[in-house]
């Protein structure tokens, strides 16, 4: 027998050529290959004649082969194979393109059963390459249930079929995580059936099954995870802050919090307060003021003789972060210190000392945080911006330069409670749903191609009235195929044809850090009346100036990243507009986007996008930190996640001191889950 473990060159077939098409399916080993589960299946047990056969709708049936099969060579790289089939209810013309091998499979006289899709009108029907089989062989391609895999170039379903039947048939599944009593309980598939179940199906109930069990094995152990990260929490101690008076702090501000801020900095307070790591999302829709309660964590572990650090995603929103805080901290004598890979090497070496030795309290920086060079006097808080932009393991990485350091983690994309449950589960929640006063909400408006002249003339009137205006594009670069608009073009064009008395400046993610640095420190200067650019812009620009923002096929986004684009603007006193331009009359389409000109609620619009979209596009990025749910769908299996994730609390409990193989197999596979999606269980 195989172990799971073994690569899956050990399988007949799989060469260093077919290792590397599976590699592109991030598929190295058995376990990966078992676990490549069907997208969809096809039920090929149902048998219609060819009389029935209707146009479009896929079916099989059994037929006589009429005539010797004749192969056509047309002409360089193209034969063509035609051959008569017939039943009891007449007769069927089938034409293969390059199988010239037919020709010696399917025997005058024959009986085969055929698998395909009926084709033509009223002047001629006919069937392009079916599958097909002898009544007497196995069922490979008929007579079954077909599992139809996710694939890559060069890697055929069958191919895919062939290997994960070989695999099964030299290895065992994987282990059982599941207690003999949820099995009873929920009436869930043992794994040795559902694995293999899920992959040869006798029938679509079959497959219901299976994937139930699967689904719920995947929220379960997702659940266990953040479970144990909770217990593991608590195990833990720190000194409490003695420190928490915050008074002086909100004396230097030039506002009033909101009474959202407020909650959230008591919330904080009472956190640093217990004794034991703090681990807090505050979760705020664009504009919310996250960054004020982030603040006034990092006053109070100051206060109490540590330092706290802020990473942001990319250097202008931790630039932009440094001079706020600066200016609003240096008067209460804290020193802000601000770090990022574009320094030259003696900038870094310099505020690297600083931070070692303690002289820097509060320091602000990117990924250049994470490096090996940058350590910490006394690391007590870590406070991570825009969470779902950083892995897992990123936030883990920060918060080990530390001992055992409060965390706490902030994201401007609201996230629907069920989709925070997964992502957070581990986190105990602010959430700020108030917009500090004076903030107007953006008015958003839906137009076609038809509206373009009149556009045009509102961009100029914003100008003219002294602001700035943003246009994002959804391509960088000019694709006949996809036909969208591409932000290199679309500058171009405005600055040579629509406005060539204005200042257009272009930024996407193409261009060198630097270069993207420099336009938007102009931009932010006010030395461009018009940005062109791609969602580079979606996160950590703040450009009070800016009025308008106008998002070209803007049916090419999710909602919730057109509501991110839409917060650029706003942000100062003056009125602001965003107007979303496509040309998609899909009705569907169409209701989202005007959803989206009815409300200014990220929570509201983040239901909707995970409903449509799922959680692998909802922040129009993989790199959220969320795992890969190879079955399960938040959209869908919310039933069996709820299930899933009180039965895994209940379970928990006992699973660090059991002994049982389901126990030892589940601890195994939390480590996998939590090392695959970038982090660890500790």
């Amino acid at each position: 027998m195989a172990r799971l473990s073994d690569p899956i060159t050990v399988l007949k077939g799989v060469g260093p050529t077919k290792a590397k098409q599976f590699a592109a399916l991030n598929i190295y080993t058995l376990e990966d290959l078992i676990c490549h589960f069907p997208r969809v299946y096809e039920d090929r047990t149902h048998f219609v004649a060819i009389g029935d056969l209707q146009v479009g709708e896929p079916a099989c049936f059994r037929a006589v082969v009429m005539n010797t099969p004749r192969t056509s060579h047309i002409r360089k790289g193209l034969d063509i194979t035609r051959v008569q089939v017939a039943d009891h209810s007449g007769r069927l013309n089938l034409v293969f393109f390059n199988q010239k091998f037919t020709t010696e499979q399917l025997q005058y006289g024959s009986e085969y059963v055929f698998y395909g899709t009926l084709s033509g009108d009223y002047m001629g029907y006919n069937m392009t390459s079916p599958s097909f089989e002898r009544p007497d062989s196995p069922p490979i391609t008929t007579r079954r249930v077909l599992p139809i895999y996710p694939l890559t170039a060069g890697l055929s379903n069958a191919s895919v079929l062939k290997a994960v039947r070989q695999a099964l048939a030299i290895c065992d599944p994987p282990e059982e995580v599941l207690p003999p009593q949820i099995l009873e309980k929920y009436n869930i598939l043992p794994a040795e059936q559902a694995y293999r179940i899920i992959h040869e199906p006798r029938s679509m109930e079959d497959v219901q099954q299976a994937r139930k069990r699967l689904i719920f094995e995947e929220f379960f152990v997702f659940s266990a995870g953040l479970a144990l990260l909770r217990a593991s929490r608590k195990g833990k101690t720190v000194p409490p802050y003695q420190k928490t008076d915050l008074s002086p702090f909100y004396k230097a501000l030039p506002f009033t919090l909101t009474g959202a801020q407020q909650r959230a900095i008591s919330e904080i307070s009472r956190d640093l307060q217990k004794g034991t790591p703090m681990n807090r999302l505050v979760q705020g829709d664009v504009g919310s003021g996250k960054t004020m309660v982030a603040a006034a964590a990092a006053v109070l572990a100051v206060q109490n003789g540590q330092q706290a650090a802020l990473m942001a995603p990319t250097e202008i929103l931790a630039e932009q972060h440094f001079a706020s805080l600066q200016k609003l901290l240096a008067p209460l004598g804290i020193s802000v210190a601000l770090l990022t890979g574009s320094m030259t090497a003696k900038e870094k070496k310099q505020i690297r000392e600083s931070i070692q030795n303690g002289e820097a309290q509060l320091i602000v920086g990117t990924h250049a945080l994470l490096t090996d060079a940058t350590c910490f006097e006394h690391l007590g808080l870590v406070i991570a911006d825009e969470q779902h932009r950083f892995g897992v393991s990123q936030r883990a990485a920060l918060t080990a330069k530390g001992t055992d350091p409060h965390v706490l983690v902030m994201s401007a994309t609201p996230i629907p409670r069920t989709l925070a449950l997964l992502m957070y589960g581990d986190l105990d929640v602010s959430i700020l749903d108030e917009l500090p006063p004076g903030r107007e909400p953006v008015d958003t408006f839906l137009v076609n191609e038809s509206y373009r002249q009149r556009l045009n003339v509102f961009i100029r009137k914003q100008v003219s009235e002294g602001h700035q205006c943003f246009v994002v594009c959804p391509a960088v670069e000019e694709n006949e195929e996809l036909n969208l608009k591409a932000a290199e073009v679309w500058a171009q064009t405005l600055e040579k044809t629509v406005f060539p008395d204005l200042r257009i400046a272009l930024l996407h993610g193409q261009m060198k850090g630097s270069q993207k640095e420099q336009v938007m420190t102009d931009f932010a200067a006010g030395n461009a009346d018009i940005l062109v650019a791609t969602t580079v812009i979606e996160v950590g620009v703040d450009v009070p100036n800016a009025t308008l923002m106008v998002i070209e096929d803007a049916d090419r986004f999710g909602l919730s990243q057109l509501h991110q684009l839409r917060g650029r603007v706003g942000r100062g006193k003056a009125k602001s507009y965003c107007i979303l331009v496509s040309s998609n009359k899909n009705g569907e389409t169409v209701a989202r986007m005007k959803a989206l000109c009815k409300t200014t609620d990220g929570f509201k619009i983040a239901e909707e996008d995970l409903a449509l979209r799922g959680p692998g596009d909802f922040f129009g990025s993989r790199q959220s930190g969320l795992p890969v749910f190879r079955v399960a769908g938040l959209s869908t299996d919310m039933g069996i996640l709820k299930i899933a994730q009180a039965t895994s609390v209940e379970w928990i409990e006992t699973l660090g001191t059991s002994q049982t193989p389901e126990a030892k197999a589940l601890r195994k596979r939390i480590g996998q889950l939590f090392a695959r999606s970038e982090g660890t269980i500790n």
